[in-house]
């Protein structure tokens, strides 16, 4: 099987640390997924005791099913080697339109464009709930498609994110704008240097992949451009998901009091 179709089949959540992700979601109001059934290493039930009652006491509580699998099958079914015999079989996730969303008066918001693979969205979006963000806002095509992925990357983040769907980084723009938020992109055409710009909330911030970057459209409503400037000559660009850890922390370090 391709990559690429392993990635758009990733429906299976992996770990303990993503169920633990899933059993939160539980308690918000903007993420309805839900477990359907946890696949649970048979062998593993006398190593963890403790974790397997909790998990059953929950299914009970919950809804789905928990159902003791051997690890072979676990093997056979799970994208990678480290789910530590727990797999989790879930629904779709509701990503809400953003023109329907109320968001916070004086929120941090980003919207992740073009990033190209489901690892890297996940570890962005990973540092951004770390870094404080309210919210992400997403493409139409976007890669909570491997949600089960995204999930394990983001060490459980993303089940913990509001995120909404916008048809365009323009219309994300629009709607912030309207709002009273500022408008920052990262990029480097007409950019000032991340460090020396006011980063004020409440904040919209668009970080466009590394091949595509962000639509002029976009760029020509901001209010600042930012670029992030490196301690030595080096040509190559960062990745998406480094410069948001960046842009993320430097938005949360001016806004911290």
């Amino acid at each position: 099987m391709k990559e690429a179709e392993k990635f758009e089949k990733s429906t299976l959540f992996e770990g303990i640390v993503s169920l633990r992700a899933l059993l939160l979601a539980y308690e918000s109001t903007y993420n309805d997924r839900r477990i359907l059934e946890v696949l649970y290493d048979t062998d593993k039930i006398k190593r963890t005791p403790k974790e397997y009652m909790f998990l059953k006491k929950r299914a009970e509580t919950l809804g789905f099913r928990l159902t003791e699998t051997p690890r072979t099958e676990i093997d056979l079914l799970a994208l990678g080697q480290s789910h530590g015999g727990i797999l989790a079989k879930c629904t779709d996730r509701t990503l809400p339109a953003l023109e329907n969303a109320k968001i916070q008066k004086d929120g941090f918001y980003v919207m992740l464009e073009g990033i190209e693979d489901p690892y890297n969205f996940g570890y962005a979006l990973r540092s951004l709930y770390a870094a404080g963000v309210n919210g992400v806002i997403l493409p139409p095509r976007n890669w909570m498609s491997a949600a089960g992925i995204v999930c394990r990357a983001s060490a459980g983040a993303a089940e913990q994110l509001p995120l909404f769907c916008a048809q365009s980084a323009e219309d994300a723009a629009l709607f912030f704008k309207d709002r009273g938020y500022a408008l920052i992109c990262a990029d480097l055409p007409n950019s000032v240097p991340l460090y020396d710009t006011a980063l004020k909330l409440p904040l919209f911030l668009v970080v466009g992949g590394e091949k595509r970057g962000i639509s002029k459209p976009v760029l020509e409503k901001a209010d600042a451009i930012v670029r992030i400037d490196y301690g030595r000559d080096f040509p190559a660009a960062l990745s998406a998901a480094s410069a948001a850890a960046i842009l993320g922390f430097e938005i949360f370090r001016q806004n911290r009091n």
